[in-house]
């Protein structure tokens, strides 16, 4: 072959560079007037900042910041400041996963209880049949439960421990329900198949090798650093600061912090089928049977108002699955107080999407990803911030009727029934724990786990409303029920379940025979830590040993659910039942669980 001169060769190098640059220069003139329109959309959504980046070819085409980082304070927003991603956090915990299904260690069709055979539904057949792909796909059959981890009281293992109490709202596997208690499973999961915390294994095998360095599984994690947005939601119409809510306990379906720039490494890895800058994380089969539908989800009511150019929506594994203009969409949104997300794909474009926002719950950024994929897609302009502006106020508008509701439903010059004070005690639920009303100052305190304090003004008759200190919490009606003597039985919370009032400790709330009891004798013991108990039965009532402790009385409260009595308020002992005899109990004392399954005959 024949050399080239020195100048011919420079000549055919920028003519090479020049080559390469001119479809990165294109795509990026398609962008031309994005930043314009964000810059205008921020205060109509009267949201402080949001951060995007796009990714096209496996190149990271735009990636800028706008707005402020709180409300009142000059720090803008850049590509590299700090957001929660919330749920979008559901696709590390399937691409985790998918990482375990590749070495053999988990199948997606494995059943749950293979890997945590503690772990048990109400229903006894979901128990036994739920695999791994139904905890990722939200066709275990059960509503939310989500106060169950947004309270803050209970750690991840006690979470899912309660979750037997959860009844079915509908047939399993007969239709999608959003749930955020088997991402904790999967997560769960992942722990138990990795020998890892599921904190670790993404930190590890994902965070690490996209050099995503900034981001990480804990509001703990951010104390300190640089460069984080304040979360912010509309609190009576005005836009306020609002705490970081630590979400440790649910971490798996949605606690990841993160920046634009470095979500867009996540982004490429899903784009390149597992593959990113020649580095294979994950197998392309097992990341693409994360973007297969398993489970299809109604385009109608808030679906379709969420997304109103779609044809189909499914769910994969931590995906939703949606079509836009003709092309399949990989997306999945995030909220979490003060904060939302969205990061989405069209993967027959190699195009992807980051939004990240420090405001609760807003449209804006579905807005911006329309925006954006009409530019890239070279289709007409659309205001889709103007259109999700009157979604949002129909939805707005529905919230007011609905409180309009409540509030004409109420009966005005009425009274309690008994004195303030006679509503005060503990009120108890075997999945949602205690619920404790207090007598301070003249009037009622209502607190349950570790976030929820609200103030009851009363309502009616023995209804009252609990104000949040928390005032982005909002507002909740608290219904007291009274028994045939009058006294304050149970306390009906609002979107929530119904408590029994605890008797005092030293009253059993339910009789049990001597034969019943029976079934609870033996020791209990666990390894780490090492404990050991052993309870027995003395003169008609079940005794608690601790070693180094006096003996505990055991007051019964239902039928697997006791009181420590002597013990201070709110120590317990729950016991798992196989029909004949105890196999294990947990005690519980205020924010600590500990689990000690049966030892010997």
């Amino acid at each position: 072959m024949r050399r080239l001169s020195r100048g011919r060769s420079w000549a055919l190098a920028c003519l090479l560079l020049v080559g390469l640059a001119h479809p990165l220069a294109a795509q990026r003139g398609a962008l031309r007037g994005l930043d314009r329109y964000i810059e205008d959309a921020l205060p109509s959504w009267k949201v402080p900042g949001l951060a995007i980046a796009i990714i096209k070819n496996d190149s990271v085409i735009h990636a800028s910041g706008y707005g402020v980082r709180e409300l009142g304070e000059p720090e803008r927003v850049d590509a590299r400041t700090l957001f929660a991603i919330g749920s979008a956090s559901k696709a590390f915990t399937a691409a985790a996963l998918a990482m375990l299904v590749d070495e053999g260690k988990v199948s997606w069709d494995d059943r749950a209880s293979t890997h945590l055979p503690w772990f048990e539904l109400f229903d006894p057949y979901v128990t036994r049949e739920l695999s791994v792909r139904d905890l990722l796909s939200h066709r275990s059959g059960l509503a939310r439960g989500d106060l169950l981890w947004y309270s803050g009281g209970f750690s991840r293992d006690d979470i899912l421990r309660r979750v037997r109490f959860l009844e079915p709202s509908w047939s399993f596997r007969s239709r999608f329900g959003y749930q955020n208690l088997m991402y904790l499973a999967a997560g769960r999961i992942v722990e138990a198949a990795s020998g890892l915390s599921w904190d670790d294994f993404v930190a590890q095998r994902i965070f690490r090798p996209l050099g995503m360095t900034r981001s990480n599984t804990s509001v703990t994690a951010l104390s300190g650093q640089p460069n984080v947005a304040t979360p912010h939601a509309q609190i009576e119409g005005t836009a306020e600061t609002v705490p970081w809510h630590n979400i440790d306990n649910i971490a798996p379906a949605g606690s990841i912090n993160s920046n634009v720039l470095e979500m867009a490494q996540w982004v490429r890895l899903q784009l390149g089928d597992g593959e990113v800058a020649g580095q294979r994380l994950v197998s392309t089969g097992a990341i693409r049977e994360t973007k297969v539908p398993h489970t299809v989800i109604r385009t109608e009511g808030i679906w379709q108002a969420l997304n109103p150019v779609s044809n189909f929506l499914t769910y994969g594994l931590g995906w939703f699955l949606m079509d836009y203009a003709g092309h399949k969409v990989v997306q999945h949104g995030g909220n979490i107080d003060g904060m939302s997300a969205l990061v989405a794909m069209i993967p027959d474009q190699r195009l992807g999407v980051v939004i990240l926002t420090n405001m609760n719950g807003s449209l804006l950024p579905t807005a911006v990803l329309y925006r954006v994929f009409d530019m890239m897609l070279g289709r007409p302009s659309q205001d889709w911030s103007a259109d999700f502006r009157k979604t949002a106020a129909a939805l707005e508008q529905q919230q007011e009727e609905a409180r309009k509701k409540i509030e004409d439903a109420r009966v005005s010059g009425t009274a309690p029934s008994l004195p303030l004070e006679a509503y005060a005690g503990t009120y108890a639920d075997s999945m949602y724990g205690d619920v404790r009303v207090e007598y301070e100052g003249g009037g009622l305190v209502l607190r349950y786990g570790t976030f929820f304090v609200g103030d009851l003004e009363h309502w009616h008759y023995d209804t009252f409303r609990a104000i949040w200190r928390q005032r982005h919490f909002g507002k909740a009606l608290a219904r007291f029920v009274l028994d045939e003597r009058g006294r304050a039985a149970e306390l009906a919370m609002e979107n929530v379940g119904d408590f029994t009032r605890a008797p005092a400790a030293d009253t059993a709330a339910v009789a049990m025979s001597e034969e019943q009891l029976r079934r609870y004798v033996g020791r209990f013991a666990s390894e780490a830590p090492p404990v050991a108990m052993r309870v027995e039965l003395v003169g008609g009532s079940l005794k608690l040993t601790v070693p180094g402790q006096p003996t505990y009385t055991l007051i019964p409260l239902a039928e697997r659910r006791f009181r420590i009595g002597g013990a201070p308020e709110g120590y317990f002992v729950e016991f798992e039942l196989d029909g004949r005899r105890a196999t294990a109990m947990t005690v519980e004392q205020p924010n600590i669980t500990l689990r000690l399954p049966r030892q010997g005959g």
